[in-house]
């Protein structure tokens, strides 16, 4: 699964990847994000696009299968945490993938110190984790508006009730 290569299990394996991306040494703009992305829908690829556009190195901390479980309940994740990695380094906007077994991203962001910090439109400024780490060294939060009538809730609602995308 050479995918895999930029999948990292913690912070210090991801700097003995990219040492050129340590703050200290920081020449580019590193973006951060985070999310369970159990099913990638075309909402979760604009969002991570438009989550790239705002720098030059996007990573994305990937909850583990643990902590899905926990916030979404025990039917989820629907897919391996490694599975979930791979489909998001399929994509070119994402550089690297660090897993997190904590329910928020805060220990990560500390760790990293990204530039910007970036969520999805559903999270007021006020309440999204790792802003004061991020904006105390200068960097920046911002929020992306989702793209309309995509959501995991949704697609995994119709696989349920068995009824798929109507045709016309």
């Amino acid at each position: 699964m050479p995918l895999l290569t930029f999948f990292f299990k913690n912070a210090g394996s991801f700097w003995d990847a990219f040492p050129a991306l340590r703050p200290e040494h920081r020449e580019t703009k590193l973006c951060f994000t985070n999310g369970c992305f159990d099913i990638l829908h075309p909402g979760h690829v604009q969002y991570l696009e438009d989550a790239r556009a705002l720098g030059d190195f996007l990573v994305v901390g990937l909850n583990s299968d643990e902590s899905v479980a926990r916030l979404k309940g025990p039917s989820r994740p629907l897919q391996s945490l490694e599975a979930r990695a791979m489909v998001l380094l399929g994509l070119k906007s994402v550089g690297a993938v660090l897993r997190f077994d904590e329910d928020t991203p805060a220990k990560l962001i500390e760790q990293i110190q990204p530039d910007v910090l970036i969520k999805g439109g559903d999270y007021a400024l006020d309440q999204i984790i790792g802003r004061d780490t991020v904006e105390k060294r200068g960097g920046r939060t911002v929020t992306i508006p989702f793209l309309e009538g995509h959501s995991t809730s949704a697609i995994v609602h119709r696989i349920q009730i068995g009824k798929g995308v109507a045709l016309s």
